[in-house]
C-alpha cells in the first residue's frame, strides 16, 4: 500500500497538518501499516483531534463493510469506517437505528466511539460508547476483543484512538417505528426559559438553539425543538446545496450574523409549530449543505463545546454575555440537556447542560475561547476534547478525573507513542503527573 502525502484539515479548517496518509481497504492491508500511526475517520472532530503534525495517519474510511445485523437481537456489526449516516439509511427502514445519533451523519463509528459522541437523547439513552456491545481493537499487532465493563473497555470508549485501532464494533439498535419524526419548535424568550423548558421537556429528543448575539434581557433567547420518531412519511428532504467557495470575510459580520439570527427566531410563529421531518434533517441538519465549513472563510473557524453540572446552569449564562458581547458574531450555538451517562474515562458528558458555539477564525477568538475553557473550569465543567484547539494541559486533570488511569492504560497498549495525535502531544495525556 502506498502512502500519499498532502495537507488535510479537521472539519474547523483552522488547523492544518501535513504529512502521509495510507487508506487501506482490507483489514489485511490495514495490518500491514498498524503501529507506524494513528487512525483517522471522516475528520468530523474540528481541530487538532484528527492530526498528526509530526508524522502519518490511516485513514480508515474505506473499512467500511457492514459484518452482520441481527433484527431479533437488535444488534449490528460494522467495521469503524461506515458512517453513521449511511447506517441509519440503511436501518430505519427495516426498523432500527443507531441509539445515539451526533450532528452529522458523516461521523464514522470508530470515531464516534473514540470521541464518545452524544446526541438529542442523552438524558434517556446516554452516550454512543454505552451502545457498544463489543469491540475490536488492533494492538501490537493483534486483534483484541475488549467487552463492555472491562477496563481496557472503558480506556478505548472516548480514547482518542490511543489504545489501539478500532477495527470493528457490535452495536445495540434502537426500535425505530418509520421514517419520520414529529418536532415541535417553540421560541424561547430568555436563558432562564430554555433551562426550564429544557428541564420540564419528557421528549426523547430535546435540543435549543440560541440567539448569540442577544443581549441584556434577551440573552439565551432562541428556539427549542422537542422531538419523537413517529410512523409518518415524511415530506422529501429538500435537494442538497452545496458551498461554493469559501465565503468572504463580511459573511459573518456583525450586523449580517445578528440579521440572520433574528430572521431564523421569526420563522418559528410566535405560537410555535409541529413538523413532520425526516430522520436525515432533524438529525443532521447541517449535512444538508456540502462544506458548510467553508461559510467562515478560508481561514476556517473554531468550535467551543463545555458541559457544567446542573447546579452551575447560569455559568453557561454569563458566557452567552460574555459572547454576545466580543463582537465574534456566530450563527450556530446549541444548547443541551446531558444525562449521567458516559461510556469511557475521557469520554465528555456528565450531568448539566452542554453549550457548543461556533466562533469565525479571527485573531481574537483565541482569547475568547480560552476566557471560555477557564470560565468552564471554575465551576466544575468539562471542554469537548473533539472541539478544543485552546485547552492547557493543566486543566485536563480537574476535568477528566480518570485521566491518569486512563494514561496508564492507553501507554501500555501504545508503549512506543505511535498512536500519538497533535491533541494528545498538546495536552501532554499521555503523561502522568
Amino acid at each position: 500500500m502506498t502512502w500519499r502525502s498532502g495537507s488535510y484539515t479537521g472539519w474547523g479548517r483552522a488547523l492544518v497538518a501535513d504529512g502521509p496518509m495510507a487508506r487501506p481497504e482490507r483489514l489485511s492491508a490495514l495490518h500491514k501499516v498498524a503501529g507506524q500511526a494513528p487512525a483517522i475517520g471522516n475528520r468530523r472532530s474540528y481541530a487538532d483531534a484528527c492530526l498528526n503534525d509530526d508524522g502519518s495517519v490511516i485513514d480508515m474510511t474505506r473499512l467500511d463493510r457492514i459484518i452482520d445485523f441481527d433484527p431479533n437481537a437488535g444488534t449490528v456489526t460494522v467495521e469503524a469506517g461506515v458512517t453513521l449516516g449511511d447506517l441509519t439509511t440503511l436501518l430505519a427502514p427495516r426498523g432500527w437505528m443507531p441509539a445515539v445519533l451526533p450532528g452529522t451523519g458523516h461521523a464514522t463509528v470508530g470515531g464516534a466511539i473514540a470521541m464518545d459522541v452524544h446526541g438529542k437523547n442523552h438524558v434517556s439513552v446516554g452516550s454512543f460508547g454505552q451502545q457498544v456491545r463489543s469491540l475490536t481493537v488492533l494492538r501490537n499487532g493483534q486483534s483484541e476483543v475488549e467487552t463492555a465493563g472491562s477496563d481496557e473497555f472503558r480506556a478505548s470508549v472516548g480514547g482518542l484512538g490511543q489504545t489501539g485501532i478500532i477495527t470493528q464494533a457490535t452495536l445495540s439498535l434502537a426500535p425505530c417505528p418509520g421514517t419520520g419524526v414529529r418536532v415541535r419548535e417553540r421560541r424561547m424568550d430568555s436563558f432562564d426559559e430554555h433551562i426550564a423548558q429544557l428541564e420540564a421537556s419528557t421528549s426523547p429528543f430535546v435540543v435549543g438553539w440560541i440567539d448569540a448575539t442577544a443581549t441584556g434581557d434577551a440573552t439565551g433567547r432562541g428556539i427549542m425543538e422537542e422531538a419523537e420518531l413517529v410512523d409518518r412519511t415524511p415530506p422529501p428532504d429538500k435537494k442538497a446545496k452545496s458551498v461554493p467557495f469559501d465565503a468572504p470575510h463580511a459573511a459573518l459580520s456583525g450586523p449580517v450574523v445578528r440579521a440572520f439570527n433574528a430572521a431564523y427566531l421569526r420563522r418559528v410563529p410566535a405560537m410555535g409549530r409541529t413538523r413532520i421531518r425526516s430522520i436525515d434533517d432533524f438529525f443532521f441538519p447541517l449535512d444538508r449543505i456540502a462544506n458548510w465549513n467553508r461559510l467562515y472563510g478560508k481561514r476556517g473557524f473554531h468550535q467551543f463545546q463545555c458541559v457544567v453540572p446542573t447546579a452551575e446552569a447560569d455559568a453557561l449564562k454569563d458566557m452567552l454575555e460574555f459572547i454576545g458581547t466580543s463582537g465574534l458574531a456566530s450563527p450556530l450555538v446549541v444548547l443541551k440537556k446531558l444525562g449521567e451517562g458516559r461510556g469511557g474515562m475521557m469520554s465528555f458528558p456528565m450531568e448539566g447542560y452542554t453549550l457548543a458555539v461556533d466562533f469565525p477564525a479571527r485573531a481574537k477568538a483565541a482569547d475568547v475561547i480560552k476566557r471560555l475553557n477557564q470560565m468552564t473550569a471554575d465551576v466544575g465543567g468539562r471542554v469537548y476534547l473533539a472541539k478544543d484547539a485552546f485547552l492547557e494541559p493543566d486543566q485536563v486533570a480537574s476535568m477528566y478525573p480518570d485521566h491518569a488511569a486512563w494514561a496508564k492504560i492507553a501507554a501500555k497498549s501504545d508503549p512506543e507513542g505511535a498512536l500519538m495525535t497533535a491533541l494528545v502531544r498538546r495536552l501532554k495525556l499521555r503523561e502522568v503527573a
